[in-house]
């Protein structure tokens, strides 16, 4: 069976899968940090799911909650959005992402380009306490530490991605995030 399409066909057709296709420009939500805060984890840029929820880690399979409630002291999994963001605080963790805006397809940090920069020294110059920067997987580590590494005043961590796109077991994560108890622990008994 032969199937022919007219060109004006074709020419939908290539136009609808250029859309399905295409970059879109999107853009990080404001720091949850107060004055209190000691450590400031930063993600990439928010996955399409966070975005259309307007809310950080918002994938419902995104291990960011579970990771960090150990450190935390509570179940953030559990709680809905503004108590975890409340507890967050309560044990002085911020949150921001280290990309301002950023043309990409998808979720993937992968597919970022033409990014432009969260100011993170900025915003750490206005938190008193702060003792260390977190990146949430590679891409977050590689563009945070650029904008950092330099200043020197504050502890800088690589941590694994909470992301589902990142494929090792949330067991394999746990340590590395357990790790940030300690600068949180300082923090708490600190005045």
């Amino acid at each position: 069976m032969i199937v022919t399409r007219s060109l004006g066909a074709v020419k939908t057709a290539a136009a609808d899968n250029a859309k399905d296709c295409a970059m879109e420009l999107k853009r990080s939500f404001p720091p949850v940090v107060d004055a209190r805060t000691r450590l400031l984890i930063c993600g990439s840029l928010p996955g399409d799911r966070s975005l259309a929820a307007q809310r950080y880690y918002a994938h419902p399979q995104n291990q960011f909650w579970r990771l960090l409630s150990p450190v935390a002291g509570v179940d953030l999994a559990t709680l809905d959005y503004e108590a975890r963001l409340a507890a967050l605080l309560g044990a002085r963790i911020g949150l921001w992402d280290v990309v301002a805006s950023a043309m990409r397809r998808g979720s993937s940090d992968a597919a970022i380009r033409d990014h432009a920069g969260n100011d993170l020294l900025s915003l750490a110059a206005t938190l008193p306490g702060l003792r260390a920067i977190a990146f949430n997987g590679a891409a977050a580590w590689r563009l945070g530490r650029r904008q950092t590494a330099a200043d020197g005043r504050y502890t800088l961590i690589a941590l694994p991605s909470s992301s589902p796109l990142h494929t090792i077991g949330i067991a394999a994560k746990q340590a590395a995030w357990s790790d940030l108890r300690s600068v949180v622990t300082c923090a708490r008994s600190a005045p």
